[in-house]
Formats: C-alpha cells, sequence, structure tokens
C-alpha cells in the first residue's frame, strides 16, 4: 500500500452497493460477478474512493454504475486507453477495466494488447460469454468455429480468440482465468489481482442464458465439473477427476493425460508453476480441445517493474536533473513562427 493511501474503516458488501437498479437480463452471469466484487473489495482494507472501475461498451460495461467507487462508463473498446491516463494521472489509485469479449478483444483488441505489454498496474476484467449480448446475439472473437448466431446463420468461419494465450504473447505478468458460478474461486482470483503490482488479465467464464445459454456447462455442472476441470494451484500436482483419479504429465514436451494407478504414480504427475511461461502456454492451449480438461486458476504471474511505476521514476529523475519545467517555455522553444 502506498505512503499516501490511508486505511479505511471496516466495510461490507454495502458500502459498494450503488443506489442504481441493475439492468441486466434476470439469470446473466454477471451479477453473480458483481456481487463477489462487492463482497471482495471491502476485505482490501481501503477507502472505496481508491477505485476506479473503467468500462467501454457491452453489457459488462454497466458494471460501473452498480460499484459505488469512481467510475468510467466509455466508448467502445476505448477503456483501457482511459483507465491508463487515469494510472498516470493518479497513481495512488487502484484502476480496474471491465470489458468483454466483443468489447476488449474485438474493437478494443489492440489497446488490450498494448496495456498488457506495457505492463501497466491495471487489472482486467474480461466477461467472456461467447456472444455478443447487448447487440443480441451475434458471433463474438471467442464464439466457437461453426457457431450458429443471427450473424453468422451458417454458421462462423472465424478461429476464435483464445484470451489467455493471447495475453500470454502480449507478456502480460499476470493471467487468470475463473467461473462466474464458483463463487469463492472469483472472490481469490480478484484478490490475487488486486496484489499483483503491474498488469493482469482476469478472464472470467460468465454465462449469457439468453442467447448463448450453457456455454459452460461442462465445466460448472456438478456432473461433469470433475471430469473437464483442471484447478490450478501453485505447487500442486495437476491432478483431476472425481477421485484424483487423472493427472497431467509431461512426454518431453508434449503435455499429455495419464489415469493414476498401476502405470502411473502422482509423482509422475506435473506440478503447477506460476512462474514457467511454457508451462503456462501449454496450459492456455488446453482451451477448447476435447482431450485435456479446462485450466481455471492462475495460469501465470511473474514480478517485473510496471510501466506506470518507470514513468514516475523517470520524471522524478528528470525533474531531479533539470528542475521543474515551464509550460511557456517549452511552447516558445525551439523553431516558432507568428501567423498574421
Amino acid at each position: 500500500m502506498a505512503e499516501t493511501q490511508q486505511a479505511a474503516p471496516a466495510q461490507t458488501r454495502q458500502d459498494y452497493t450503488s443506489d442504481q437498479g441493475v439492468r441486466w437480463c434476470p439469470g446473466c452471469g454477471d451479477y453473480a460477478i458483481l456481487a463477489q466484487a462487492q463482497k471482495t473489495f471491502p476485505t482490501f482494507g481501503r477507502k472505496k474512493e481508491d477505485f476506479v472501475f473503467v468500462s467501454g461498451i457491452g453489457c459488462s460495461s454497466r458494471f460501473p454504475y452498480y460499484m459505488d467507487t469512481f467510475g468510467f462508463h466509455t466508448i467502445h473498446g476505448r477503456a483501457t486507453a482511459i483507465a491508463s491516463g487515469v494510472k498516470l494521472a493518479n497513481p495512488d489509485l487502484s484502476v480496474w477495466v471491465v470489458t468483454g469479449d466483443g468489447d476488449g478483444l474485438s474493437i478494443g483488441g489492440n489497446h488490450t494488447i498494448h496495456l498488457l505489454r506495457r505492463n501497466m498496474d491495471i487489472n482486467i476484467l474480461l466477461f467472456n460469454n461467447r456472444i455478443y449480448g447487448l447487440t443480441k446475439g451475434q458471433y463474438s472473437p471467442t464464439s466457437e468455429l461453426g457457431k450458429v448466431t443471427k450473424s453468422t446463420p451458417m454458421g462462423s468461419l472465424d478461429r476464435p480468440f483464445n484470451p489467455p494465450a493471447l495475453a500470454l504473447g502480449a507478456d502480460a505478468t499476470f493471467v487468470a482465468r475463473t467461473l462466474d458460478r464458483e463463487t469463492k474461486h472469483l472472490q481469490a482470483m480478484i484478490e490475487r489481482c488486486y496484489n499483483h503490482k503491474g498488469g493482469t488479465f482476469l478472464e472470467i467464464y460468465q454465462n449469457c442464458n439468453i442467447f448463448n445459454d450453457g456455454a459452460f456447462f461442462q465445466y460448472t455442472e456438478k456432473a461433469t465439473k470433475a471430469q473437464t476441470v483442471l484447478w490450478l494451484e501453485n505447487g500442486q500436482p495437476m491432478l483431476f477427476g472425481a477421485e484424483k483419479e487423472k493427472g497431467i504429465r509431461m512426454d518431453g514436451n508434449i503435455p499429455e493425460v495419464i489415469e493414476i494407478g498401476d502405470s502411473w504414480s502422482v509423482d509422475d504427475v506435473l506440478v503447477h508453476d506460476e512462474s514457467d511461461f511454457v508451462l503456462a502456454s501449454a496450459l492456455a492451449n488446453f482451451t477448447s480441445n476435447d482431450d485435456f480438461p479446462e485450466p481455471i486458476g492462475v495460469l501465470y504471474s511473474v514480478d517485473a517493474p510496471s510501466y506506470d511505476e518507470m514513468l514516475l521514476d523517470q520524471i522524478n529523475t528528470a525533474t531531479e536533473k533539470m528542475g521543474r519545467g515551464n509550460l511557456e517555455s517549452l511552447l516558445n522553444a525551439g523553431d516558432t513562427w507568428v501567423v498574421e
């Protein structure tokens, strides 16, 4: 916590609940995400005025209205640009971008990439429902190949983005995934984002029960999730299954699923290491591969200097060497001319 920040008195969820009526479709996964954010942020010991939520356009982008903090509802795909300005102008603030798979990966994809590669100390919550919900059911950048929607009546021909792989490719220092229905896990991932110094990318699988209901049912339903979800825990073997009877093993540099029993033991199972980029890349590519379980948790986390931190150091160094600048002198420096 920065020296200029002051600890807040004890807070509750109600302190982070605004007076705005929540306007999402009944049953939308956004309700669960909002509820867990309102429960988690009071535990950080910060004044709610220290938090800023910035969104673009989409169903998820109504989020700042419902958090009783500072916030901006900005323009399509540009939340990351606004958030960058907020953070650089007010480095002591905790800045959060709330976006969707369309807003953050289509029109805003370039901005998302550059925010992550710069390692700005900003947290991205990307709600992924694999559909355009606000505009009533068109395919999105994460919709699966062959997806039949209003805009692709014969099936989408686009290969979908893999958000964690994209974030890793942009050299993000923190990449994680969670699910709207796994409330405790969602809270834990939000807390991990808050405590990470640098840019964070948290993909949240979020159900759109109107236009893409059940997109992630195999990962959330009791009957199937034990066999389809790999819960990632740093330093722990990658086991899954109802009785933890399966695991992930590396055959050279190729991952494979093994059965614990006569041929293999827990000692043969790969141990998760959040700092291993190669491993994180392999895990990210388990997504949509029926041969592997879906990795849920922190895929990658490393420490690195943040852009905003380095920029402030650079400004302070320049000020010490050359003194405080003068805007009028700067504008009149070098080649100038008068237009009559």
